[in-house]
């Protein structure tokens, strides 16, 4: 091929050049914010069927949206007061027992004599030794280090709250104002083929939704049967344990043998819990996961996409590695939204051809 203009195509090229590295970069420091505004979405789209529930109720759609967000806050609000408390108070027994601990006179020569006791052939001085002689040379690295990584977890604190306050803004006002979003963009497609995508995309919308919708409501039987169990076997801190099966449930695939997993270390710590209270829990745990997977999830997931279980398993991993746990939860629904163009679009044609 001869190039007429070098100059030209040149300047062409690095100018596209130049585009592709501006877009790029653009879109990294602008990571955060489409992170807020993806998630925001997808929760929007998650409370949709809600609002639209109470809509067909005959409320105006701001009063719909009004109840719905303030539903969701009181149940997490209720979330936060329960787990503070105990928190706050585990934290307040760990802290008097290590002061405790440490404020032994015979802290040092009890700790000498078990040390000999257990360990013969160590030279226990000569460790002591060494042990103080390394805090007094590394004592002020050792400081700054612990105050460097305090003002990175106050920093991570400060910076999740706000991103979850803007997320909250952003779902209140998504929510409040899809309909006319929806004609918004319904508007770009043409108008010979508009009505086909405006059912695909109900349909996609529709599923995230429903998809949303029912992994919260799992969340809430698997919470609210597990704190009635736990407590009936005396399980330790039963309430923030329901509290960890809710929001392992929400992860889809292995959630929920996650957080049944931790529930049961939970119940074998030993001064909080026994081996029996983990047996118990255990065996309830396995009897509720065959329940889950072939009665209640089938029912409640039946107005979703149905996604074959590899395609869960390649999806939950792609999100995950992309996004965290933002991304394994929002996988699913991008996958169901996929198929539904695969099956309804790419094949049909495929069929013409």
């Amino acid at each position: 091929m001869k190039i007429h203009n070098p100059f030209r195509t040149a300047l062409v090229a690095t100018l596209g050049v130049g585009l592709g590295i501006l877009l790029i970069n653009s879109v990294e420091t602008l990571s955060s914010v489409l992170l807020y505004v993806g998630t925001a979405l997808f929760l929007s789209l998650g409370l949709d069927p809600l609002v639209s529930f109470l809509e067909r109720r005959r409320l105006p759609r701001w009063l719909a949206v009004l109840v719905t967000i303030l539903a969701v806050l009181a149940i997490f609000s209720g979330i936060v007061l329960i787990i503070l408390p105990v928190l706050v108070d585990q934290i307040s027994q760990l802290i008097a027992q290590i002061t405790a601990i440490l404020s032994r006179g015979d802290l040092i020569p009890d700790l000498k004599e078990w040390m000999q006791d257990t360990f013969p052939n160590l030279q226990v001085d000569v460790v002591f030794t060494y042990v103080t002689d390394w805090l007094t040379t590394n004592l002020a690295e050792i400081g700054g280090s612990i105050g460097q990584g305090v003002l990175v977890a106050s920093g991570a604190v400060v910076s999740g709250l706000f991103g979850a306050f803007i997320i909250l803004i952003l779902t209140i006002y998504l929510t409040a104002s899809t309909p006319s979003l929806k004609r918004a963009v319904y508007q770009l497609a043409p108008s010979s083929k508009r009505d086909r995508f405006i059912d695909l995309s109900e349909q996609i919308t529709d599923s995230v939704g429903y998809y949303v919708m029912g992994q919260v409501s799992q969340g809430v039987i698997n919470g609210v049967l597990s704190a009635i169990y736990l407590s009936i076997i005396d399980a330790p801190f039963p309430a923030v344990l329901a509290i960890i099966a809710f929001f392992f449930s929400l992860i889809p695939l292995v959630g929920t043998l996650t957080g049944s997993t931790i529930i049961v270390l939970v119940c074998l710590i030993p001064g909080l819990g026994s081996p029996g209270i983990a047996i118990a829990a255990a065996i309830y745990y396995l009897i509720y996961m065959q329940i889950e997977a072939y009665v209640i999830s089938p029912r409640i997931m039946s107005r979703a996409v149905a996604v074959p279980g590899a395609v869960v398993v390649v999806a939950a991993l792609a999100g995950g590695s992309l996004l965290g746990l933002l991304g394994a939860l929002i996988a699913i629904p991008v996958a169901a939204s996929i198929l539904i163009i695969y099956r309804q679009v790419l094949i049909p044609r495929m069929n013409e051809l």
